[in-house]
């Protein structure tokens, strides 16, 4: 079983449709309006950071592009496939979240399960309803979670239970979970939001790295504009919902930041992580 993941010539044959298309998103909570109209496309192979202060929206899109939030109005496609339309999931729902990954703040992992048993969560959507029920997994299945747990560099960890790891290593088993499911998309909310700073930067690279080598389109929601500098060309910032900047993140400067956010571009300027990329 080898133990790298590239991408396959299936993933490689997606770059003709932008991976994750956005067309007039709107989504209301009562009086606040988390998304207006936001409209964007996002190519294969893309690392785009999500950049807001709090209640800015972005969190909401990034739910909004698996289906995880369902929109009041608008659509999204992924891969030239409509997920969702108009407040109504497609029934090919589920099919299209498949490829998908999707990693948590706070890592959204079963505690009381292994490390190992954890990854191979990533391929349920590809098992029967009994084998997935009984957790029978193949020596296979088995084999491609521990290249997995390899790849990201927790291979010792395979056997503890997940509860007993610090949360770099947690956020590992979530992105290795990510590559045993097969997925093109990987969708991270605040990823590195709970981590120290070394945890962080390791975290970053790494989805940095699976980036550029298997083609993985990387979406990254996240409020430390240092991080974003260092490690994403094309930034995505958000306001009240709606879309303030879609660019280079070069172009993303403090100045442009004080535009759109006013007094609320310190909480971005400021925070998080600055240390670990110095």
């Amino acid at each position: 079983m080898p133990n790298d993941f590239t991408a396959t010539s299936s993933q490689q044959g997606q770059s003709a449709q932008p991976a994750v298309s956005v067309h007039n998103l709107t989504k209301s909570f009562g009086d606040n309006v988390a998304l207006d109209q936001v409209g964007l496309s996002i190519d294969s192979g893309e690392m785009v950071a999500l950049v807001g202060a709090s209640g800015s929206g972005k969190s909401t899109l990034l739910r909004a592009v698996n289906g995880l939030q369902i929109a009041d109005q608008g659509r999204v496609e992924i891969f030239g496939t409509s997920l969702q339309t108009d407040g109504k999931l497609h029934s090919n729902v589920r099919r299209l979240r498949s490829r998908i990954g999707f990693i948590f703040q706070q890592f959204n992992l079963v505690n009381r399960l292994s490390v190992l048993e954890n990854v191979l969560i990533g391929s349920l959507s590809e098992m029967s309803a009994l084998r997935a029920g009984l957790r029978l997994f193949s020596q296979e299945e088995k084999a491609q979670a521990l290249a997995a747990l390899e790849r990201v560099g927790i291979l010792n960890q395979a056997y503890k239970r997940a509860a007993f790891l610090s949360g770099g290593q947690q956020q590992r088993v979530a992105i290795a979970r990510c590559l045993m499911q097969g997925a093109q998309i990987i969708l991270a909310d605040e990823p590195i939001a709970s981590l120290d700073p070394e945890s962080a930067r390791k975290v970053m690279q790494l989805l940095t790295d699976l980036s550029r080598e298997q083609g993985l389109t990387v979406i990254t929601c996240l409020h430390q504009v240092q991080m974003v500098r260092h490690y994403f060309s094309r930034s995505i910032a958000l306001r009240d919902g709606a879309v303030h900047f879609d660019g280079l993140t070069h172009d993303l400067n403090d100045e442009r930041l004080n535009h759109i956010y006013g007094a609320a571009a310190e909480e971005l300027v400021l925070s998080g992580h600055a240390e670990a990329i110095a």
